[in-house]
């Protein structure tokens, strides 16, 4: 599929504009994956509509809405907000969208609009500020965040009207993915023992808790199940990239555990890495999930 030849204002291709994108679906009952389309420009980051309908998905630094039952593609009207990152969360009720966008001010700050397109509302007035999350009663916003020169980004959230944010993780390393499970735990990943792992924690940062103990992978992005029951992550082999580098056209495995840690195993091998899953991609009913996949052009 071809999407439209059109670039957000601001966006700059990074040399990955000519990788041909293979969204995927998983089955979880099955075990086996479906490619539902394959796009012939960088598409990124796939996530359900709350209804299953539609997963909407970032390409070229805008928004796209591709309709599961017909096999189109719209794109969404983002306003001022045409250099959004790879990092976009539809609310729970699927009417507003909330995306992290390049702006004026900042690399990053946060704006929330209509989820069919609309103006944008800035929610962030600090910046880099990277979205991540909205908790299930949809007041609040989970994020990563840049605030000081002498670390890497810690887990903040403000509320979706805007106003305060409040600082959640502080140990020392690379904190970053914080995204709601629906009880309103927060997953996230993180370096603070060494190696990227999965960890979660309470929705005011309490009880902080690694879940992965990998020795050999880079485990990113842990995506909790709408049913509370199963987290999806993409892991890096050990020495493909550094511990904090969330990096393209790697071997990676995208892999399923239990929310304790346990039953670890690989569903998928594939080449790809940033983009694949990098926000949440559960179908609402728990079965699937999606990702991208990545090939080279020849040449």
């Amino acid at each position: 599929m071809e999407l439209e030849a059109i670039y957000g204002a601001g966006f700059r291709p990074d040399g990955r504009d000519r990788d041909i994108s293979v969204l995927c679906l998983y089955d979880t009952l099955t075990g086996k994956s479906e490619e539902i389309a394959r796009f012939s420009q960088l598409v990124e980051a796939p996530q359900f509509t709350p209804d299953g309908s539609a997963l909407y998905f970032n390409a070229r630094g805008l928004n796209w809405r591709y309709n599961l039952a017909d096999g189109t593609a719209r794109r969404i009207d983002t306003g001022l907000c045409g250099n959004c990152n790879n990092d976009h969360v539809l609310s729970p009720d699927g009417k507003r969208l909330a995306v992290s966008c390049g702006d004026s001010v900042s690399f990053s700050r946060i704006y929330v609009l209509p989820a069919e397109g609309g103006e944008p509302r800035l929610v962030t007035e600090k910046g880099p500020s990277y979205l991540h999350g909205w908790s299930p009663d949809g007041s609040t916003l989970a994020y990563c965040a840049f605030r000081s020169k002498e670390s890497g980004p810690d887990i903040y959230t403000i509320p979706v009207s805007g106003g305060e944010e409040r600082q959640l993780t502080r140990e020392s390393g690379y904190n970053d993915g914080s995204e709601y499970g629906p009880d309103g735990t927060i997953w996230f990943h993180s370096t603070r023992t060494g190696l990227m792992q999965a960890w979660k924690m309470g929705p005011e940062g309490e009880n902080q808790t690694q879940v992965t103990f990998d020795g050999d992978l880079n485990t990113w992005f842990p995506h909790i199940s709408p049913d509370g029951e199963k987290v999806a992550a993409i892991s890096y082999h050990k020495g493909d990239s550094e511990p904090w580098e969330h990096l393209p056209h790697k071997n990676v495995l995208l892999r399923l555990f239990d929310p304790d840690g346990r039953n670890i195993r690989t569903a998928v091998e594939l080449f790809g890495g940033q983009g694949t899953i990098n926000v949440n991609s559960w179908s609402p009913d728990s079965r699937y999930f999606a990702y991208i996949k990545y090939e080279l052009p020849e040449g």
